[in-house]
């Protein structure tokens, strides 16, 4: 699998009876996603936070950007993102069309859809 970090615009919808991407627009190209593979969700590294340093008394976790111990809000520490992992292609048939496996990833901290992974 080929790991990506680009944005992507996603809408929603009904595949395969799981609601989630139904088409998504990476590059310029419209892609429609075919199944849902798979779905889970993925916590952030919480144990990298100046807020759990503190915790354990590191020498480095008051001097993250200037911050005192324990001044982080504990939400950096919950922070998740949604993954999907989707079959898509970009015609409405089921014949081999540039088609592929691709990851896609909402976080709910900032809104914002990326594709992460793909493999054509």
């Amino acid at each position: 699998m080929r790991r990506y970090d680009d944005p992507v615009e996603v809408r929603k919808g009904w595949v395969t009876g799981v609601e989630g991407p139904e088409q998504f627009l990476w590059r310029g190209r419209l892609w429609k996603v075919r199944a849902v593979l798979a779905h889970w969700v993925e916590t952030g590294p919480w144990w990298q936070s100046s807020g759990v340093r503190a915790v354990l008394g590191s020498d480095d976790a008051a001097s993250d950007a200037g911050e005192s111990p324990g001044s982080r809000p504990l939400g950096d520490l919950l922070t998740e993102r949604e993954m999907w992992r989707v079959e898509a292609g970009q015609g409405a048939s089921t014949a081999v069309d540039g088609g592929g496996v691709f990851d896609l990833s909402f976080d709910w901290g900032d809104g914002r859809w990326q594709l992460v992974g793909c493999v054509d």
